[in-house]
């Protein structure tokens, strides 16, 4: 088994963190990371971590140098040479010479400006798989939840919402989770404010989403909904549910990200390959200051060689 580790945005803290998790013994199976042995190099000699690196497997692209590195901004370069890396990580992926990707976090805008369109990694890597049926998992000891949406606005998000979106978020759910817990239950959130209430404040519940979950049951799988908002979440912390199904990007992240932001996992889910990430960005404002958590990478980490095993 080896799990790529792709180094994210250059002058963010994706370095720091890699160097940090094997100094300390957190990465516990074979490894390959992909970006710039240079940057590497560089951030171990400003952080005095006094790490051999030649010890570290690691794929040099070659395409960014210390000297290039813009620590804590935004740079067409940084942004350019993180999205390569995701590249070739997926291609290495895709011809089963790594058995699953971690990334750490890019920076959109920086991406941006060499990629207008780009809207984020789990698009992206889809798109390089050629996969069309997929979604965001966020997982955590806490919680998991999966979207119907993700990189949307909100009132595109809302027209987003269709019987089969939500079907096929609730199946790709179920068959994800079934790699970690025997039998799941999957609760779905409703989009309005007390899931409708028999269409009160709003009809998405009947036209859509009730009528996805009745599929789901047919098909064999348990599942309830759609559940008010304001409840589904504290039900599944409890342990009532496995996981929630949620209608928008917001919806889940921010209780995910409430109970447990330095351990949330981001899992994209429908692939043919396996792709864990964490869940948090950049952090400009702390790159290359020796202070940044490692414990998002520790726990995709460790997502990723659960998938890979199961």
């Amino acid at each position: 088994m080896v799990i790529g580790i792709t180094m994210g945005d250059p002058n963010g803290v994706g370095p720091e963190i890699i160097l940090k998790a094997y100094r300390d013994g957190k990465l516990n199976q074979p490894f390959l990371v992909i970006g710039d042995y240079d940057i590497i190099s560089y951030c171990n000699e400003l952080l005095n971590y006094n790490i051999n690196i030649d010890t570290m497997n690691i794929l040099d692209l070659g395409i960014l140098t210390r000297n290039e590195l813009k620590i804590g901004q935004i740079s067409k370069e940084s942004g350019y040479a993180s999205i390569m890396y995701v590249k070739k990580a997926v291609e290495l992926a895709l011809d089963k010479k790594i058995d699953a990707i971690v990334t750490l976090p890019v920076n959109k805008e920086a991406v941006r400006l060499t990629y207008p369109d780009f809207s984020g990694h789990t698009e992206f890597i889809a798109s390089l798989c050629g996969e069309k049926n997929y979604t965001m998992m966020l997982a955590s000891e806490k919680l998991i939840v999966t979207h119907v949406s993700t990189h949307l606005s909100l009132k595109n998000a809302i027209e987003y919402i269709t019987e089969d979106r939500v079907y096929n978020t609730i199946k790709l759910t179920y068959d994800t989770l079934k790699r970690f817990v025997g039998d799941p239950k999957i609760a779905v959130a409703g989009l309005n404010p007390h899931a409708g209430e028999n269409g009160s404040f709003g009809d998405e519940e009947i036209k859509f989403i009730r009528p996805a979950v009745e599929r789901a049951r047919r098909d064999g799988i348990d599942v309830e909904g759609p559940i008010s908002p304001d409840v589904v979440f504290l039900k599944a912390y409890k342990g009532q549910y496995s996981g929630v199904v949620c209608m928008y990007h917001d919806q889940g992240h921010i209780p995910l990200k409430l109970l447990d932001f330095e351990g949330g996992v981001n899992i994209t889910i429908g692939l043919k390959i396996i792709r864990t990430s964490v869940d948090h960005g950049t952090a400009f404002d702390i790159a290359y200051k020796g202070i940044a958590s490692t414990r998002s990478l520790e726990e995709a980490f460790k997502f990723a060689v659960r998938l890979v095993k199961n």
